[in-house]
């Protein structure tokens, strides 16, 4: 898939302490064959704090941003994004301690935390130019 200058897209990490977390970012421009100059929407630079992250990265830690799916609740053993230290990381739904908030656990980390509904979404997978969500459980 290609993007174009101005495209809303979100870049896969691979960063250690940031494996399998993806942030928002705009594509800036491409450069070259299946690289692509993007800015972040949510990072900003180590020298100043005010200025948004920029990098080259290639075009295989690009997908679209999902499209918004729509959940009522989640339910026990959804797989679910969480909106956390500037990115979406992948979890389960463990518990839901409260009336607002869901427990998910987190495999590459080990952790389970807290997290409140509008931190959430259902998670989705994009392959082969389509999005496929994650099947619900419907366990409460």
């Amino acid at each position: 898939m290609s993007f174009e200058k101005g495209d809303s897209v979100e870049v896969h990490s691979n960063q250690e302490g940031f494996v399998g977390s993806y942030f928002a970012a705009k594509i800036v421009m491409p450069m070259g064959k299946n690289k692509y100059l993007v800015e972040y929407q949510t990072l900003v630079t180590d020298d100043d704090k005010k200025q948004m992250l920029q990098e080259i990265v290639n075009a295989r830690e690009i997908r679209p941003t999902p499209p918004e799916i729509l959940v009522p609740r989640f339910y026990l053993l959804d797989t679910v994004d969480v909106l956390d230290n500037d990115g979406w990381w992948v979890g389960s739904v463990h518990f839901r301690p409260t009336v607002k908030e869901y427990s998910v656990y987190f495999e590459s980390t080990g952790e389970e935390i807290d997290y409140p509904y509008h931190n959430m979404r259902l998670h989705q997978e994009w392959e082969n130019g389509k999005w496929y969500p994650s099947p619900r459980h419907n366990v409460v």
